[in-house]
């Protein structure tokens, strides 16, 4: 399995999905570097990944290649206390679905699969995937604490769940696939069960015909919450169309605003700022390039450069 994110990875499923055009889109932006937020979550799962393979091994304990691994994970920058609680929470949850299982379950910890049958050059790998009886369940760690994640109707844990059913289905007889985020540092477990059959279905009737349009470099998008995590959000014209069009607010009369319109502003104006802070941070960013656009200028006070109005 390559060594390298999926054009169409599962993670961003839930984008190319609902906006197949956005990834044409995204392949005309610069490349977005790592954050310290992105390795600090690369730290935890490979701590959770030697803490899991551990439990697996007759000893219970790290095999020599292992307590290498763990000495440099314990030397990161990222590597604390909430960190070591937040990967025994994932393994203690991992393992005792284990244990459920009765004795005949089974274990694969980072297991590659492929989606190719569904999405051209997709593929992805689990966390953890459980195959006990006749359900097979993946397990996923969210070390973030921003946004509780759901796993019902998740298309990133379908995606995970479809492909360890079609990786291990010629092996074992299991109708029932289980999907289950695990976040510890907010106490959050959230699992989906699904036939196989329809999942199956969905991935036949949704994701293949949408995996097929961004693949092909589809010009169709569509804005929402899926935006968040595009690379092309602060430029994008249809999500600017989108909130431009929630500006256009219509009042009825009289003329003090009802509870119910206060309410209205109030969602609309979130949407707005978060789309007003991308397209801001793009424009500064652009600036510190060298670009500028007419009207405004770089300037900075406090150690801090903004965009301000040129006038």
């Amino acid at each position: 399995m390559p060594n390298t994110h999926a054009k169409l990875s599962p993670s961003a499923a839930h984008r190319w999905i609902n906006c197949p055009g956005s990834v044409a889109l995204a392949e005309q932006c610069p490349a977005a570097g790592t954050s310290d937020y992105a390795e600090e979550g690369t730290t935890a799962h490979a701590l959770a990944e030697i803490k899991l393979r551990s439990f697996l091994e007759p000893t219970g304990k790290p095999s020599p290649i292992m307590a290498k691994e763990l000495k440099q994970i314990k030397a990161s920058e990222f590597y604390c206390g909430e960190m070591e609680e937040a990967t025994d929470f994932y393994r203690d949850v991992v393992t005792e679905k284990l244990l459920a299982g009765g004795p005949d379950a089974e274990l694969m910890v980072e297991q590659q699969f492929s989606l190719a049958e569904w999405v051209p050059e997709g593929f992805g790998t689990a966390d953890a995937v459980i195959i006990s009886d006749n359900v097979i369940e993946v397990c996923d760690l969210k070390y973030g604490k921003g946004v509780k994640v759901d796993a019902k109707g998740n298309p990133q844990l379908r995606l995970y769940g479809l492909g360890a059913a079609w990786l291990f289905g010629d092996l074992y007889d299991f109708d029932t696939v289980r999907v289950t985020i695990i976040q510890p540092r907010l106490d959050h477990v959230s699992t989906e069960e699904i036939k196989l059959q329809e999942l199956l279905l969905w991935a036949e009737d949704e994701v293949k015909p949408r995996a097929h349009m961004a693949i092909e470099g589809t010009d169709y998008t569509a804005a929402g919450d899926w935006c968040r995590f595009c690379p092309a959000k602060a430029i994008c014209r249809k999500r600017a169309e989108k909130n431009l069009e929630l500006a256009k607010m219509e009042f009825k009369q009289p003329g003090l605003l009802t509870d119910e319109e206060i309410g209205q502003v109030l969602k609309q104006a979130e949407d707005l700022e978060k789309w007003v802070a991308d397209v801001s941070a793009y424009a500064l960013q652009q600036a510190l390039d060298g670009k500028t656009y007419e009207g405004w200028k770089l300037v900075e006070g406090r150690s801090i450069r903004k965009y301000a109005d040129d006038l």
